[in-house]
C-alpha cells in the first residue's frame, strides 16, 4: 500500500478549536504523518495513480472533501462523503472526550481508564465509518482511518 506524505486541514470559517481540540489535532498529523496506509483503488480498469499522496481535507457545503493529489501536486481525485453517517459519531466522541478531559483532572486512574477505553471504542466506529464511506474510493487500514477521523472530528467541530 502507499502512504500520505503530506496533510492539509481547510479550516477557514471554522471557529478557532479549544486547545484541546488542536492538541488532538497536532497528535492526529503528526501520527498520521509517521505511520499510515493509504491508496487509491484501480477504476475502469486503469492502474491507479501512485503514492505517496498528499492529502487536502475540507468541508464545502456541507460535505467532506478529500482532496488527493500526488507527491509532486498532480491532482488525481476528490471525494465529496455527506457529513450525516459522521455527525452522532462525532457528537458522541466529543462529548466523551470532554469528560475525558474533565476525568484527568479530578478522578482517580481506574475510572480515567474506564472513560478512555469508552472513548477508544467511540473512536473505532469513527474509523470503521470512515473505512465504510470510502469503500471503493481509497483503501486504508483501521489505525490511519482512526487519525483521519480525529482529523474530521476537528473539522467537524465547527461544521
Amino acid at each position: 500500500m502507499s502512504r500520505i506524505c503530506h496533510i492539509e486541514i481547510d479550516d477557514r470559517g471554522l471557529p478557532a478549536p479549544t486547545p484541546e481540540v488542536e492538541q488532538e489535532r497536532k497528535v492526529a498529523v503528526f501520527d498520521l504523518l509517521e505511520d499510515n496506509s493509504f491508496s487509491l483503488p484501480p477504476k475502469d480498469g486503469e492502474t491507479p495513480p501512485e503514492g505517496p499522496f498528499r492529502l487536502g481535507l475540507a468541508i464545502r457545503e456541507k460535505r467532506l472533501v478529500f482532496d488527493i493529489a500526488t507527491e509532486g501536486e498532480d491532482k488525481v481525485a476528490e471525494f465529496h462523503l455527506s457529513l450525516g453517517p459522521f455527525r452522532q459519531v462525532v457528537k458522541d466522541y466529543f462529548q466523551i472526550c470532554e469528560s475525558y478531559f474533565e476525568a484527568v483532572k479530578r478522578l482517580p486512574p481506574s475510572q480515567i481508564e474506564a472513560i478512555d477505553m469508552a472513548r477508544r471504542g467511540i473512536h473505532n466506529e469513527g474509523a470503521r465509518v470512515l473505512q465504510e464511506r470510502l469503500e471503493g474510493k481509497a483503501d486504508l487500514d483501521i489505525d490511519t482511518a482512526r487519525r483521519l477521523f480525529t482529523l474530521i472530528c476537528v473539522l467537524h467541530f465547527g461544521g
